[in-house]
């Protein structure tokens, strides 16, 4: 309940539902309402809608979650915390693919399939000419089959293009690259068949390859013809992986922080989802992707910064300040993957990342302490543990080496993050230290 009137001042008023002149007055004593003021078919309404909703998810997780995404396909906030839903829910989500996307996400073989109208710059009509030829003569089996079938003049090069660049032909052929050098001679053999049959002709390559107007199935497919450009290496992993965010707005095929997931969530166990829950002035460290730097200029002309981020979850904003910025900025780089040390600031009744410091996540490292049990639950030991530490930390949270204490206990083994407060400077003399209070310690690469 809410107390929405002062009494004294300015008395009790009623408080009706929308709509409901004389009736279901919510005041109750002392002037305080009804923090719920619906009606009972508008709760039945609810509840029932609610019911459905949760019996739906528990019973078919795939077909929920690709209506959901479907239904939010135009906010990419939301689309992309429900594909980090779906990975929690173990549900693979696929790219787009030319022989099973339709045109919206589609729960196919226990999987989510994004939907070609996900791809940018695919219009109607080239989704609707793909749909068809794929309906008409069933799967495409070569990028010359592909081009040789669909309306080149719905389907253009560039967007042929943008099809491969996204993975959509990933299950025809892998080297995405070699795609690319195919795409310029496929697309003129398939534009020149497609004239010849306009005009009603045949070509030599119809002829020999047993294609247009021939009912001979023991020749060779008429695409096996298509040309093809020399062998080339397929594209590194971070560009395809550029190329498909640049496409479709997200990671999807892979994603650049996924190989350091489990250690990641060691050291940052608030990720940027749960920003608004946090309290101000809350001490954060997260791991993200740097997807864009907005420079801007303060009124006293120093430079400053908008980080745009995102990790598994969410994207976010951050704030570097002028101080900060003139240090870091070196580091600030666009597709870099860093451990950002923040805190939480409100403004406008919005929780703000203010960026105390970052580091790329290459060049972090951990210090890992393996500790017996005894040694874990003996206060003695942990104020041994603890004065080392504390000597290392140099104070005012000023370490940048994070410090995991991993417990050996028979056949488990369970990881502890200690506080930033113990987080070292010097992570070489941190070790030595260590090792001369007769704990084992150790340093490992964050993305090992």
């Amino acid at each position: 309940m809410v107390k929405i009137i002062a009494k004294k001042t300015l008395g009790i008023q009623n408080v009706y539902d929308i709509g409901v002149a004389q009736d279901h007055n919510f005041v109750i004593k002392q002037g305080f309402v009804a923090s719920n003021c619906f009606n009972k078919s508008h709760s039945t309404a609810y509840g029932y809608v609610t019911y459905q909703t949760a019996y739906l998810k528990a019973n078919y997780p795939i077909e929920y979650m690709a209506a959901l995404l479907t239904a939010n396909s135009g906010d990419t906030d939301k689309v992309q915390r429900y594909i980090s839903a779906c990975v929690t829910m173990s549900i693979p989500i696929e790219p787009p693919n030319v022989n099973r996307s339709g045109i919206h996400f589609t729960p196919t073989d226990g999987k989510i399939v994004f939907g070609l109208s996900a791809v940018r710059g695919l219009g109607q009509g080239a989704i609707s000419s793909i749909l068809e030829a794929r309906s008409e003569g069933g799967e495409f089996k070569s990028l010359g089959d592909f081009c040789d079938r669909i309306d080149l003049r719905a389907v253009t090069r560039k967007t042929i293009e943008s099809l491969i660049y996204c993975g959509t032909f990933d299950t025809i052929l892998q080297n995405r690259q070699q795609l690319i050098h195919d795409l310029e001679l496929t697309f003129n053999w398939a534009h020149s068949r497609a004239k010849d049959r306009a005009s009603g002709q045949g070509n030599l390559f119809d002829l020999l390859g047993g294609g247009f107007g021939s009912n001979d199935t023991s020749k060779k497919n008429s695409f096996d013809t298509a040309p093809k450009a020399k062998p080339v290496p397929d594209f590194p992993p971070q560009e395809k992986l550029h190329k498909e965010k640049e496409l479709l707005g997200f990671y999807v095929s892979d994603h650049p922080l996924k190989s350091i997931r489990q250690s990641a969530r060691i050291l940052s166990p608030v990720n940027l989802s749960q920003i608004s829950e946090q309290k101000e002035d809350a001490a954060i460290c997260t791991v993200v992707m740097l997807n864009n730097v907005i420079k801007r200029i303060t009124q006293k002309g120093d430079p400053m910064a908008i980080l745009q981020i995102e990790d598994l979850t969410t994207q976010s904003e951050a704030v570097v300040f002028p101080k900060i910025y003139e240090r870091i900025s070196p580091l600030l780089q666009v597709d870099a993957r860093l451990i950002i040390w923040a805190k939480i600031k409100r403004r406008d009744d919005q929780n703000q990342i203010i960026v105390d410091d970052v580091e790329p996540v290459e060049q972090v490292q951990m210090i890992m302490v393996e500790l017996t049990p005894e040694q874990a639950t003996v206060i003695e030991e942990q104020d041994r543990l603890r004065n080392v530490l504390v000597k290392q930390a140099g104070g005012s949270e000023k370490g940048k080496t994070p410090v995991i204490g991993v417990v050996q206990s028979g056949g488990t083994r369970q990881l502890v993050r200690f506080g930033r407060q113990f987080w070292v400077q010097d992570s070489i003399n941190a070790i030595t230290a260590l090792q001369n209070a007769d704990f084992k310690a150790r340093l490992q690469p964050l993305t090992n």
